[in-house]
């Protein structure tokens, strides 16, 4: 577990507090309003903590970024969402860390909170900045963020795991100037994953699908090395892709789906996990695919096939919903199959059911897996609902994150120096 300072360590009365939290939230492409507020709910107790303790609070956050720029908008919604919730007013300003912004903060009252425009509207905290410039901590001390925001806060907060792989400003370089501290949802995504990756009760299960093949094969090594997992169950274009691996043909559509992506290179890592774990690796042994508008499955005996395959098919969400209810931890990223079209949403559905209705440690994470969880079961019979995608992934894959190291870090200058209680 890492060592980080808490929020209930500190006393914030009548200081000005700097809160990063992870609130991008799902937009609609039309209306381009909010449409999961998962992580919205999740960043409340800390948000709420930090009010009650007194503290003068400025929140920034971001939403979008330049590799979905169709969600990149202006945080008001989140900021009315956060009033709603926590039944206090939580302001607005249009400004990252300009006058406007510094002007909120310099006048913030002890209990009242401000949240702050859209980080990624500052080029130093897009993600294509962090991939070209490469900046390490101390570094971005000088960046147009920090050198606005820090002079005028007395304390820092991460409470952000989400993002907690992103190398940015307002993620790591804080530390570097003022004492900080975890919020409780750092704190319990942190707990929940070293749960699954160090201390599992066996069998511990992997449910691996969904279209970002990249984040299967990022943990997949990782977990089958160390015995963290005893089976996974690819699906979506995972398992597709250890279909190829065992010498099935999806046919000519389907595979040129794969080939243009770029999704075929991940075809030579999968058969040396089948040649070293092939006892651990489960594969789908039917797949679903529309026909005149209906649902229509075929064996993999049975393949290649002309049209394209969305889906898992009834034997292979019987064969998986017995494994998930013999298992005792399960985790699961990426939905087993396209389920936003009716035709094929069994696969994901079912499969969910399965995990919340098992006795086993259950923890789900990702972006649209925990959308999916969302619209077919009660997430109150899930564990763990992880907020994270890319920074949870990279964590079970035994990868350092850039905040924890940072926390870390700041975790032993603070308690060094006696900066914190």
């Amino acid at each position: 577990m890492t060592t980080m300072r808490s929020i209930d360590d500190v006393d914030y009365e009548a200081k000005k507090v700097l809160l990063r939290v992870d609130i991008n939230s799902p937009i609609d492409p039309t209306t381009k309003l909010i449409v999961n507020e998962n992580r919205i709910q999740k960043s409340l107790p800390t948000i709420r903590k930090l009010l009650d303790k007194g503290a003068m609070l400025a929140i920034v956050a971001h939403q979008g970024d330049t590799l979905d720029y169709q969600n990149l908008i202006s945080l008001e919604e989140h900021a009315e969402k956060l009033s709603d919730y926590l039944g206090v007013h939580v302001g607005y300003v249009d400004d990252v860390c300009g006058p406007a912004a510094q002007d909120k903060i310099r006048k913030l009252e002890p209990g009242e909170a401000v949240l702050l425009g859209n980080l990624r509207y500052l080029s130093e905290e897009l993600s294509t900045f962090e991939n070209f410039v490469k900046l390490q901590p101390h570094e971005m001390v000088d960046t147009y963020l920090v050198r606005s925001l820090a002079p005028i806060i007395d304390y820092y907060v991460n409470d952000a795991f989400a993002a907690a792989h992103r190398n940015a400003p307002s993620m790591v370089a804080f530390q570097e100037l003022k004492p900080t501290a975890a919020g409780y949802l750092l704190f319990d995504e942190v707990a929940a994953l070293t749960k699954i990756m160090q201390a599992p009760e066996h069998p511990s299960v992997f449910v691996l699908g969904g279209a970002k093949i990249s984040d299967a094969f990022g943990m997949m090594k990782q977990v089958l090395e160390s015995n963290t997992a005893d089976k996974i169950l690819t699906c979506g274009i995972t398992g597709e892709i250890m279909l190829l691996a065992k010498g099935y043909k999806l046919g000519s559509k389907k595979e040129q789906y794969l080939n243009d992506r770029g999704l075929d290179v991940f075809v030579t890592a999968a058969k040396s996990y089948l040649r070293d774990f092939p006892e651990r690796l489960e594969s789908p042994l039917d797949l679903a695919y529309a026909e005149n508008g209906h649902r229509q499955e075929v064996s993999i005996e049975n393949l290649p096939l002309e049209q394209m395959v969305w889906d898992i098919g009834t034997r292979t969400i019987e064969r998986y919903s017995q494994i998930i209810t013999d298992a005792k931890t399960l985790f699961v990223n990426g939905p087993p199959g396209v389920y936003e079209d009716v035709t094929f949403q069994m696969g994901t559905k079912t499969i969910l059911k399965a995990i919340a209705d098992t006795h086993g440690y259950s923890v789900i994470g990702g972006g649209d897996t925990v959308t999916a969880a969302t619209r077919y079961v009660d997430l109150n019979k899930i564990d763990y609902v992880c907020t994270a995608g890319g920074a949870m992934v990279r964590y079970l894959s035994g990868k350092v994150l850039p905040l924890i190291e940072a926390m870390e870090k700041a975790y032993r200058r603070d308690s060094t120096n006696n900066k914190l209680p």
